[in-house]
């Protein structure tokens, strides 16, 4: 099932013109977000770039925005999120800007206007947390990275 949310959003100086964050397809996942940029940006490889979108969100509460990169981006150019997915808390009223960065072989020019990344809204579970002299046992136990074969 999917469920339907409404995003309350504000739109900054400079986001005029720019579209607010669309779904590419009927059932796509992440909805895109463009860079709100006054001019190009060139991202040198290895270099990351924090870009603004232009927009402010006010996330409901349970739930967070999550940015992730587009995949067309890695795939063409190596250009992807720092910090995916990065999560956008319910209490932020902050622009929100994509950390970008060039992980291909040459540099990268971001273009005002350009889709730079894509966010989810998924909802938050918050734990409380207990310490304890011992935890329950596995047939996993401890074992950490690659410890279940390839």
């Amino acid at each position: 099932m999917k469920y339907e949310l409404k995003l309350n959003i504000k739109r900054l100086p400079h986001g005029e013109g720019l579209p607010v964050p669309a779904y590419q397809s009927e059932h796509a996942a992440g909805a895109d977000v463009h860079a709100a940029l006054d001019g190009p940006v060139m991202l040198q490889p290895g270099k990351h770039a924090m870009i603004p979108t232009g927009f402010c969100y006010e996330v409901p509460h349970s739930f967070e925005m999550q940015v992730r990169p587009r995949s067309g981006l890695a795939f063409k150019h190596g250009v992807t999120v720092l910090n995916a997915p990065g999560t956008i808390d319910s209490d932020y009223r902050g622009e929100l800007k994509v950390l970008l960065i060039n992980h291909g072989p040459e540099p990268f020019e971001i273009q005002r206007g350009e889709r730079i990344a894509q966010i989810i809204i998924a909802p938050v579970s918050s734990a409380t947390f207990t310490e304890v002299d011992e935890l329950s046992d596995t047939t996993r136990g401890d074992g950490g990275f690659g410890s279940t074969g390839k």
